[in-house]
């Protein structure tokens, strides 16, 4: 029998079954859609983490209290950055060489009212007019808060774009008042977007003087980091050794192993978040994995109802001279239609789905994912196919004929 006679019955055996044999193809397509969007899924938040640390720069280093040597000093028990570290650090001679600017920041959380309008950004942020630069955040409307409003304490803020939408809609945010937490804030500019990424959105933060936000939400104690811009990438290296000189006189260390505080750079935050968005995807793909291992279980199983039903006509074509070979082939261009066809549907299934967003990430799909899934698929059914097709093919034609 060649080849295009085996596809013929191959198509009428599965015809005969419509419903049947549709289940079954359902059972690989939601495999196959499985894998690719999952992996487009853990892709796409690897992608945002990635534009999102990048956006800040690449010469900015962020301070941190605990130790990054996990010994006695944890993070728990660790002297906290404080505003004074922040000044240190600002005035050092010799640091100034490499460090451009600093930035202490503390972070609260709150709800904004403007009119009926109630609204909870994402965070609110105190700190001083360089953490704009620092933190590659541009006004796109109005202007930022000067050194003078926090030595004053004044009471103005600078919205992240979404937070200005959901407050003020189309409405022009700049020159209005919100309150937040009963403390009136007159905004005097609106960010540019930086865009989402993923379960965070960065647009999403109010941003005032240090000392009004440490006034209103965060007393005046410690700083939750400390942001610092070298003076250039190049000078990164040389800024954290003087970060962390000076933060070691200012916290009576000797012996730098023991030192209370951690120094990020883009570099090495990139290379953690890189490492754990790589473990989320390859779960994400394992989970997706498993539905395509019982969508050929599926495959196994409907051939089997197949081949005991048509017992009886593989008895009469062996006793007519059909060789082994032809009804194992039969019955393996069969399974491996369900799986071919499943696997395409799911292919345009999981590329129509990448198109939306799932959980606030925007999937970014990987071309050898759709490529392996559905080889993977294809084989699935080849393995799953084999066993009934082998079961059918060596059925001797006087027991096949004997069948009720």
């Amino acid at each position: 029998m060649i080849l295009w006679q085996m596809l013929r019955f191959a198509v009428g055996g599965l015809a005969a079954n419509k419903v049947r044999s549709a289940l079954t193809m359902l059972g690989v397509l939601i495999g196959v859609a499985a894998v690719i969007l999952l992996l487009a899924v853990g892709n796409g938040s690897s992608v945002a983490v990635k534009e999102s640390i990048t956006s800040l720069g690449t010469n900015a280093l962020t301070v941190t209290s605990g130790s990054s040597f996990g010994g006695a000093r944890s993070a728990a028990g660790a002297r906290k950055l404080t505003v004074a570290d922040a000044k240190a650090l600002a005035t050092d001679a010799d640091a100034a060489h490499a460090v451009k600017s600093v930035a202490p920041v503390v972070t609260a959380s709150g709800t904004a009212l403007y009119g009926d309008v109630s609204y909870s950004p994402g965070s609110i942020v105190g700190t001083y007019p360089a953490y704009f630069e620092t933190a590659n955040q541009k006004v796109a409307h109005g202007e930022y808060f000067t050194q003078d409003d926090v030595l004053d304490s004044r009471k103005v803020a600078v919205l992240g774009s979404t937070t200005a939408k959901q407050l003020f809609a189309a409405e022009d945010p700049v020159g209005r008042t919100v309150t937040v937490g009963g403390t009136p804030f007159t905004v005097v500019g609106v960010l540019q977007a930086k865009g989402g990424t993923g379960f965070t959105d960065p647009d999403d933060v109010l941003i005032a003087p240090l000392p009004t936000v440490q006034n209103a939400f965060t007393g005046f104690g410690a700083v939750n980091q400390i942001l610092v811009q070298a003076s250039s990438a190049e000078s990164t290296a040389q800024a954290q050794e003087e970060i962390t000189r000076v933060l070691l006189g200012t916290h009576a260390i000797a012996d730098p192993s023991k030192a209370d505080f951690r120094i990020s750079s883009q570099a090495s935050l990139l290379t953690a978040r890189e490492s754990t968005t790589r473990t989320f995807t390859v779960l994400l793909g394992a989970v997706a994995a498993i539905s395509l291992l019982v969508g050929g279980i599926g495959i196994t199983n409907i051939m089997l109802v197949t081949v005991t039903e048509r017992t009886r006509e593989i008895g009469i074509r062996k006793a007519l001279g059909a060789p082994r070979a032809v009804i194992l082939g039969q019955f393996l261009t069969e399974a491996t239609l369900l799986s071919v066809i499943g696997a395409g549907l799911g292919v345009l299934a999981g590329l129509a789905g990448s198109h939306f967003r799932i959980v606030g990430i925007e999937p970014v799909v990987i071309p050898e994912s759709v490529l392996g899934a559905f080889g993977t698929a294809v084989a699935v059914g080849l393995f799953f196919g084999g066993y009934p097709a082998n079961r059918a093919a060596s059925l001797r034609p006087i027991d096949a004929l004997r069948h009720e």
